[in-house]
């Protein structure tokens, strides 16, 4: 099986916009629904948090940047 530099390209826009719209949730929705609970509530709720955000957006970084670089390597433009 081999992949098109259309595949690669597909796979990092693909990661860099799920990669994107964790953070853009995490900052507009989770954390300031966090933050009104009060402080106790909110430092117990975000070590899992964190941790289920470390465990999807560090494979979205490593999988999209790969993607990148495979797609210029294939000779893909800016």
């Amino acid at each position: 099986m081999s992949f098109d530099i259309r595949d690669y390209q597909f796979l990092a826009t693909f990661c860099c916009a799920l990669f994107a719209g964790a953070a853009v949730y995490i900052n507009v929705v989770e954390h300031p629904a966090r933050m009104s609970c009060g402080i106790e509530t909110a430092a117990r709720q975000w070590v899992p948090s964190y941790r289920r955000a470390t465990w999807m957006q560090a494979p979205l970084a490593v999988v999209g940047c790969l993607a990148a670089v495979a797609s210029w390597l294939a000779g893909a433009g800016p």
